[in-house]
């Protein structure tokens, strides 16, 4: 048996591992809980793109912001927002994340510097752009994390944001989850940049394709880019190459795609790749690896439990949480 390359300790691979695995299992407990119409609305699953999160877990600081599109839950996952709190949000309760209130679409933590989740296309890439500003104004070195899909970069913010925060080297870090789908509408038909990277070259911005379904690839762009970022020097672009094996949304059969494209990508699904690696390497034991699905096992059926019993928002919650009262000395 040939043995992998090994560059990291055992902590980082079951870190990796696990967030991939309590991810995908969390999916796979949604479109269930979606099927008995214990979910609605718009749902977006992130299975498949699970790389691009341990990858996240592992090279940036808790103090950097994330903010992203709507296939979000695994980007919450993996910023620690709990099993439970994220189901509990999709099935519209009160004990949700935003209180039942923002569904599937749009989560969002402050204590974990999450800033969603966003429903329209694009939308959060000034958002982004304007929280890098915020903490450039504020003299932190902390970045704040871009993330959007292959359609959104067609968007005219994109442009703008990417204008503004080379003009004014913004500490954020952009991140296309290129999965290949505009929804349904594959890249090649939309536009006639296939590296979608290098329209960061337009702007002089450092650009860079990464392999979205390696883990340790993932590992290993994100920590360059951010010392480029907090060493000052201004923003970064990474166009993570992805797969989602679901449709864009769970009403989506996803039939434009033939079984051999899909089979391509699921021979190298990243969880199964390092487990293959922590085996093969006896970086862990099966039994650990067992113990490990296991405990997701158990999480994820608590996380539903949890959100089938918690109680739905009342009706006079419609109108709390919409507005934050500041007190600025300036204003006074």
């Amino acid at each position: 048996m040939v043995k992998s390359k090994i560059k990291y300790d055992k902590a980082t691979y079951l870190r990796w591992y696990e967030t991939m695995l309590q991810i995908r299992k969390f999916e796979e407990a949604t479109l269930i809980a979606y099927g008995q119409q214990k979910v609605r609305g718009f749902c977006h699953v992130y299975i498949g793109q699970e790389a691009i999160a341990g990858g996240l877990v592992s090279a940036l600081r808790k103090e950097d912001a994330i903010v992203t599109a709507y296939r979000q839950h695994g980007i919450a996952l993996c910023r620690g927002l709990s099993s439970k709190s994220c189901m509990a949000e999709l099935f519209g309760k009160a004990t949700g994340c935003v209180k039942g209130k923002g569904g599937s679409m749009h989560f969002f933590s402050n204590e974990h510097r999450f800033f969603g989740g966003n429903g329209i296309v694009g939308a959060q890439i000034p958002i982004g752009t304007g929280i890098a500003f915020a903490e450039k104004y504020r003299g932190t070195d902390n970045l704040c994390v871009t993330m959007f899909g292959d359609g959104a970069a067609r968007q005219g913010a994109l442009f703008e944001s990417y204008n503004m925060a080379m003009t004014w080297k913004l500490p954020v870090l952009y991140i296309c989850e290129n999965n290949g789908y505009a929804m349904g509408t594959s890249v090649s038909r939309t536009s006639n940049i296939q590296d979608i990277h290098k329209i960061g070259l337009a702007f002089d911005m450092p650009s860079e394709a990464v392999d979205g379904m390696n883990v340790e690839a993932v590992h290993e762009a994100l920590v360059k880019a951010a010392k480029h970022i907090r060493a000052g020097k201004g923003p970064y672009f990474l166009e993570m190459k992805t797969y989602r094996y679901k449709g864009h949304s769970v009403s989506d059969p996803a039939k434009y795609r033939t079984k051999e494209e899909v089979k391509q990508y699921r021979d190298i699904d990243p969880i199964k790749i390092t487990e293959k690696t922590i085996l093969e390497n006896s970086i862990a034991s099966e039994a650990e690896i067992k113990a490990i699905k296991e405990k997701i096992k158990v999480e994820i059926a608590e996380a539903v439990k949890f959100a089938e019993e918690s109680p739905l928002p009342t009706a006079d919650q419609l109108y709390t949480d919409n507005y934050v009262q500041e007190n600025y000395p300036f204003l006074t």
